[in-house]
């Protein structure tokens, strides 16, 4: 099948709360790729924040003269779109705009062939651990004790909160009060989003590490490996990395350091299922299970595909069907702390791009 056109519309998002740092609405850049014989994927990119109408122009105006007349095959066309969009980057925005286009052509071949996008990469098991996530570091202490109880009731048994509050003592509260909520056995992540300096961190994580954490996440900025490696002699916590690692060759020297225990891809961030599938290729090669970060709806897709799987993340109220994003169920589904995907042909997500898209071009 030779590419025949690429079309592409934005969306915002409205959040029905916003999120720390006063993020108030998701965008996501939905692409259509369009084949010979009518065969047609649809791909997406997504932002919390900045970013989508500069993707939007990327995939509108320089996309297609690397792919128009081409063979539908992701693999090639990915490293195609790198190398034509090399001289705006190989990561960021580059990056967000050929994951776009990697999804669609993936959507594309599996909707071609008839077959589930799990069949068409190869479905390694039935169903993988999901666990309760919230943007929540702003919650007063009584709402968040309230979400937690409602993972609980969901039939969760592994909840992620965020830390990272100016005063290290709120922290240490909010956690030792979820600790309570959820018991010895459940599972207990932390999320610091990069907050801490290095010192910081080792202050926090010598007061946080007595609730039994089963990770700490972001606990430094992304990039700062040598950090990260001084970090790791101050604390036995094992470390989450890579929802702001944006290339293979930055988790590979992330997984090379000994500084990632739970590899955190995010498929949109790091430019499509082709190159996602590479870095849990590589945490494998490492030892190192995938958590993949957010976009439920296809991380769980892709969860039961890679070879070493931790958790994917049950993020509440942000799901792109709590976001009113889909027009009918994408086939994942979220019961008792585990995903299950059942569905058709492709990756199931059906975008409502009819609504006009504020603040974006």
């Amino acid at each position: 099948m030779l590419i025949e056109g690429i079309s592409a519309t934005a969306r915002r998002l409205p959040l029905a709360r916003a999120w720390d740092g006063g993020v108030d609405a998701n965008h996501i850049v939905v692409v259509r790729v369009d084949a010979q014989g009518g065969a047609r994927g649809t791909g997406f990119a997504w932002t919390p924040g900045v970013g989508a109408g500069a993707v939007l122009a990327l995939v509108r105006e320089d996309c297609p003269a690397a792919l128009s007349g081409r063979p539908a095959d992701p693999g090639p066309r990915w490293a195609d779109l790198i190398r034509h969009l090399r001289d705006a980057g190989t990561g960021g925005l580059t990056a967000m705009a050929v994951a776009a286009i990697d999804i669609a052509l993936w959507d594309l071949q599996a909707r071609a062939a008839g077959v589930a996008l799990t069949d068409l990469i190869g479905r390694r098991r039935d169903h993988v651990a999901a666990y309760g996530s919230g943007v929540n570091l702003d919650l007063p202490l009584p709402e968040l004790a309230e979400q937690v109880r409602g993972w609980l009731d969901r039939g969760h048994t592994a909840i992620k909160i965020k830390v990272g509050s100016p005063d290290p003592g709120r922290d240490d509260e909010r956690v030792a009060e979820v600790r309570h909520i959820i018991g010895p056995d459940r599972r207990l992540m932390l999320d610091a989003n990069q907050r801490w300096d290095l010192p910081g961190a080792v202050r926090a994580m010598r007061r946080l590490q007595r609730h039994d954490p089963y990770w700490i996440e972001e606990p430094l900025p992304a990039d700062d490996l040598a950090a990260h490696v001084r970090l790791r002699s101050a604390t036995d916590v094992p470390f989450a990395l890579g929802e702001n690692l944006r290339t293979v060759r930055e988790f590979r020297a992330a997984l090379e350091a000994g500084i990632c225990d739970v590899a955190q891809p995010n498929v949109v961030r790091v430019g499509g299922i082709t190159p996602f599938l590479r870095v849990a290729e590589l945490a494998a090669d490492h030892s190192v299970p995938v958590a993949p970060h957010l976009l439920p709806e296809l991380s769980a897709q892709l969860a039961l595909c890679v070879p070493m799987v931790s958790m994917v993340e049950d993020i509440d109220q942000a799901s792109f069907a709590a976001l009113g994003a889909l027009t009918r169920p994408s086939g994942v589904e979220v019961r008792e702390g585990r995903a299950y995907v059942e569905g058709g042909a492709g990756h199931g997500l059906e975008f409502a791009v009819d609504t006009p898209a504020p603040q974006v071009p």
